[in-house]
């Protein structure tokens, strides 16, 4: 499964990828889209290539609802708070189409992701103002569906398709991507052959895949032509990711990174989520012998009792877990480790809970997320025996939380004092402050000019702050 980007919950609005045209000439305007985005990494990865489509198709970006010809809404379905956001914005759409429809206009509303292809003919029923239903392995097709839409009928497309839904996208243009920053998220694997007993994602997402080697390189120097300098790889299960390569032999994830790493211009790779039962000798390696491969890893577990991580399927210890955190910190001792954490899964006594908050103590996190468990219809756990009460399920995630914090925090004072090379990636709060992520993900705020985005400068951390660190230049 890809635990951290089906887990950590957010809303990220993505423009579509074209650029305006010129009033002054007499082509007729082109429709406006709006694109909404929730959940992982991997749907803001999808929202671009679907912006990428929709550029193709004729449509212009905007920034609010309100101008829009469609609205597209990227949803994610690990959480069922997520899956009722959805619901909650096409009620306040529907009020919206039904405005315009007064005023002679009419706004199209398309539904992709999980949310889209767990529950189908079920969004159009529930909600009738959504005129396309698109899985996210059927996303490539979403200009033929509006068309379809557009003659009055309502379009589900969530199908697991035959064709490379990849093959099919379009190249997003140089200009496009220099627009959206220096950094890029590369999806490379999808799917999961997991089956851990929480995760809708093998039903959403589907089987395990891989994108060929040729591909991935091919696209990632596109984004290095384009002026990206850092590029974090994508999975459920990232680090599952296999194919054959140039010499003709399967390759691992590891020698991927390799491969990538002679790519000029591109000067910073990561890569998300890990399972830990992927994390192979090569991969590994990687992390003691390249220097563009940030020292960060998401390494997921979960819990820290066998019996629930047997009841999870999760297929590893709390003790084989521990050895390769170890294995890896000897091939890289700078790395800083992130996880995922569920409380509250059906059966976890306090016993249980008290074996995570040990295996926390012992590993030691620069980051986490962690969540109450909350039950996804066709999935195993929702089907098990002793759900846990609300209200100790929440007295653990905030014992578990404070802890995480306490690390989280001591990490980052660890960081006051070094000397790190910065890559600046946007504009900061106040005028002439810059942001940039440190190796180890966190946000350095620093004193820069910002015709210096997307350069990499040497900088001293002097200060953390609760969410963020601040240096200065050397």
């Amino acid at each position: 499964m890809m635990d951290r980007l089906d887990t950590e919950i957010a809303e990220t609005p993505v423009a579509a990828g074209a650029d305006t045209p010129d009033r002054t000439t007499s082509v007729a305007p082109a429709r406006k889209v709006f694109v909404k985005t929730y959940g992982c990494q991997m749907n803001v990865y999808d929202s671009e290539r679907m912006s990428d489509a929709l550029a193709r198709d004729g449509y212009t970006a905007t920034d609010t609802p309100d101008d829009a010809d469609l609205v597209l809404i990227n949803t994610c379905h690990i959480r069922e708070k997520a899956a009722e956001k959805v619901y909650s914005q096409l009620g306040r759409l529907n009020k919206l189409k039904k405005k315009r429809q007064r005023e002679g206009s009419d706004l199209m509303v398309a539904v992709a992701g999980c949310v889209a292809q767990a529950e189908g003919h079920e969004i159009t029923r529930r909600a009738p103002v959504v005129d396309v239903v698109i899985g996210p392995q059927t996303y490539h097709r979403l200009p033929e569906a509006l068309a379809k839409a557009r003659s009055g009928a309502k379009v589900v497309e969530t199908d697991f398709p035959v064709e490379d839904k990849f093959t099919a996208l379009p190249k997003a243009p140089e200009k496009i991507i220099r627009k959206r920053g220096v950094t890029a998220f590369l999806t490379v694997q999808e799917g999961c052959d997991k089956f851990c007993t929480f995760c809708v994602v093998p039903y959403t997402r589907g089987a395990e895949t891989s994108r060929p080697v040729d591909a991935i390189v091919a696209e990632a120097e596109r984004l290095a032509a384009a002026g990206v300098r850092e590029v974090t790889l994508l999975g459920q299960n990232v680090n599952a990711w296999h194919g054959e390569g140039s010499d003709g032999r399967e390759w691992g994830l590891g020698e991927l990174l390799r491969r990538l790493s002679a790519i000029d211009g591109l000067e910073r790779l990561r890569y998300t989520t890990s399972h830990p039962r992927d994390m192979d000798d090569g991969l590994i390696a990687a992390h003691h012998d390249l220097p563009k491969l940030m020292p960060y890893l998401h390494l997921p577990v979960q819990a820290g009792s066998d019996r629930i991580l047997k009841a999870m399927n999760r297929r590893h210890t709390a003790a084989d877990y521990i050895r390769l955190v170890e294995r890896i910190r000897a091939a890289n001792p700078d790395l800083a480790l992130s996880g995922d954490f569920i409380v509250g899964f059906p059966g976890e006594t306090d016993a249980d809970f008290e074996d995570t908050m040990r295996l926390i103590e012992t590993v030691g996190y620069a980051q986490a997320f962690s969540f109450k468990y909350s039950p996804r219809p066709g999935t195993p756990g929702a089907d098990l025996d002793d759900h846990v009460d609300e209200t100790v399920k929440s007295e653990r995630l905030q014992r578990l939380q404070d802890l995480l914090f306490r690390q989280q925090r001591d990490f980052a004072k660890r960081c006051v004092g070094r000397e790190i090379d910065l890559l600046l990636e946007k504009t900061g709060r106040e005028p002439g402050q810059l942001i940039g992520r440190s190796p180890w993900l966190q946000p350095v705020i620093v004193d820069a000019k910002p015709e210096e985005i997307g350069d990499i400068v040497k900088v001293r951390i002097t200060q953390a702050g609760p969410n963020s660190l601040f240096a200065d230049r050397v």
